[in-house]
């Protein structure tokens, strides 16, 4: 009989719930449900709507009873860093605020009023973003001291979205590690470092590794779904189950997780705490096994998307990218400059950017979008080259995973511009980094290297020289 394993996907804009079995040893994947996403707002807050979020992971796992397939597991995917608090009677202490909120504005400031960037960064590998879990709570500790105080437990996102399924608390690791307070080489909680903050230790959950079964459906959430199953968490954080998919098991590979972000990498036994690492803005966040996926952030599609947004939202990116390879202008942008961070006009930012540089200004959708293209592929160039400086070896081989593994003019440019060969695919890794880890636990694995093997001869791998 066939074995079903689901794995709910939630990005800041969408989320899916995908359905993963095994025939004739490959993977198969079907999407049975999908929902909207976005943050809400109310005086002035920004917030997760965690309630109405729920009801969709419930919709979608009755959709699973509805057509006849049933779980043997379950498993939640989501972004980093935000969080509920959750009282002694486990209601929410106010709301799910948002990363993009501005209740972080200066509380870096105040972080380091305690601890300095370099010795945070020295003592958790993780890269400063003002948006991180260590700030948040310090949001909360200055503006609703009470919150804190009253806390029994403080819970990742797709943590609390476990809890809800299953009834139990506890933290997973890689989500975990985006929270900045996580100590790299016990990949537990830096309580020291928590005590230091002044927050209250009594609500951090404890930590538990990708792959662990957490319990089974309550009884409540049974009657809903028509069903039980197990709550297995995957690699919460969805950079890092994506990294799980990688389709390839050499040593000597980097990856990009290609979407609105790039997220360039590789993985790691050990974290890079040093001083050095923190100068070329490289983070250790966690993956499975105890892995160290050691990464950077690149700008990313975001100013692809923004551009064909404004101009021309209808047309595929696929004719995007046909009519930008036919493109000749020169023209190169630094992608990690602020300015392309959040302007109201992307087009305009790229062709302020050009005129202050004294380069030809792109005029027409597809030569702006062959300078982001081009200008990305030279961003993953120097970005590989700093990684190999950093870690000391030579990769041969450049995996791009994740939705932005379909862009193939900018695929072809990744591989001319690095020199080394670059295997798009698959699209879909996050949801099957997710479902992977559940497989694992189930025994249809003996372990990641035969699973990664199962991915690469499940989904068209790419290849560009």
């Amino acid at each position: 009989m066939e074995k079903y394993f689901l794995a709910i996907d939630i990005g800041a804009s969408s989320g899916r719930h995908i359905l993963g079995s095994l025939e004739d040893g490959k993977i198969k994947l079907e999407e049975v449900y999908r929902f909207w996403n976005g943050m809400d707002e109310e005086n002035g807050v920004l917030y997760w709507n965690v309630e109405r979020l729920f009801d969709e992971i419930i919709a979608g796992m009755k959709k699973c009873h509805e057509i006849g397939k049933i779980p043997e597991s379950v498993g939640i995917d989501t972004w980093g860093v935000d969080f509920v608090l959750l009282d002694k009677e486990d209601e929410i202490l106010g709301k799910a605020v948002g990363y993009r909120d501005h209740r972080t504005d200066g509380m870096d400031e105040e972080v380091y009023k305690i601890i300095s960037e370099d010795d945070l960064y020295a003592r958790t590998g993780i890269q400063k973003a003002i948006y991180n879990t260590i700030y948040q709570l310090m949001a909360v500790k200055k503006n609703n001291p009470e919150y804190m105080e009253k806390a029994a437990a403080m819970l990742m996102i797709p943590d609390y979205f476990h809890y809800r399924l299953c009834g139990k608390k506890v933290q997973e690791y890689s989500e975990a590690t985006t929270s900045q307070l996580i100590n790299p080489a016990t990949r537990n909680w830096d309580y020291e470092l928590i005590e230091m903050l002044g927050y209250n230790k009594e609500m951090f959950r404890e930590i538990h590794m990708p792959g662990s079964v957490i319990g089974s459906l309550t009884e409540e959430v049974k009657g809903l779904v028509g069903y039980d199953c197990q709550v297995v968490l995957p690699s919460t954080h969805d950079t890092e189950s994506a990294v799980t998919a990688i389709p390839s098991n050499d040593e000597n590979v980097c990856f990009i997780s290609s979407g609105t972000w790039s997220l360039m990498g590789v993985e790691r036994a050990e974290a890079d705490c040093s001083a050095e690492s923190k100068r070329a803005n490289f983070t250790n966040e966690g993956g499975y096994q105890g892995r160290i996926n050691y990464l950077t952030d690149i700008m990313g599609l975001w100013m692809i998307q923004s551009v064909r947004g404004k101009l021309a939202p209808d047309m595929s990116y696929g004719e995007l990218c046909d009519k930008a390879s036919k493109e000749t202008i020169k023209t190169i942008v630094d992608c990690q400059d602020k300015s392309f961070l959040s302007p109201d006009d992307m087009v305009a930012a790229i062709q302020d950017y050009c005129k202050k540089t004294s380069q030809t200004v792109p005029e027409t959708l597809p030569e702006l979008a062959c300078v982001v293209y081009n200008s990305l592929a030279v961003c993953y160039r120097e970005k590989l080259k700093e990684i190999e400086k950093l870690t000391g070896v030579k990769y041969d081989r450049i995996h791009i995973i994740g939705g932005g593994s379909n862009a193939v003019y900018l695929n072809e440019l990744t591989a001319r511009y690095t020199g080394v060969p670059v295997h798009a695919g698959p699209g879909e890794a996050t949801a099957i980094g997710n479902i992977l880890t559940q497989m694992l636990e189930a025994g249809e694995f003996e372990n990641l290297t035969q699973a990664r093997e199962c991915v690469a001869k499940s989904f068209e791998i790419q290849i560009y020289r």
